[in-house]
């Protein structure tokens, strides 16, 4: 199992593809930050439009959690930024 730190945190989000556009989501520049304690991941990000439809939010929020869970990650959080739906997403990503 890889080390938990941000430059494996990023490697394994190369792995969650946008299901709209077809590209990873570290490509498009869509992780704004990441932050690690104990075995904690915390990951804010935004999409390329304020209006995603929210199965593909929940896809790729599914996705980041798969990816990280693999590398050791024991807990996660996701933040959602710039969606006009942020505050309902998070709260379903999050539970």
């Amino acid at each position: 199992m890889a080390e938990l730190n941000k430059e494996n945190v990023m490697k394994a989000l190369e792995n969650v593809i946008d299901p709209e556009i077809g590209l990873p989501i570290t490509a498009m520049e869509l992780i704004d930050g990441v932050n690690i304690s104990e075995g904690n991941v915390s990951v804010d990000f935004h999409l390329t439009s304020a209006y995603c439809p929210p199965m593909f939010v929940m896809k790729m929020a599914s996705d980041i959690k798969e990816n990280l869970k693999k590398i050791g990650a024991q807990s996660i959080k996701l933040k959602l930024t710039e969606h006009h739906m942020a505050e309902k997403l998070n709260e379903d990503m999050n539970k």
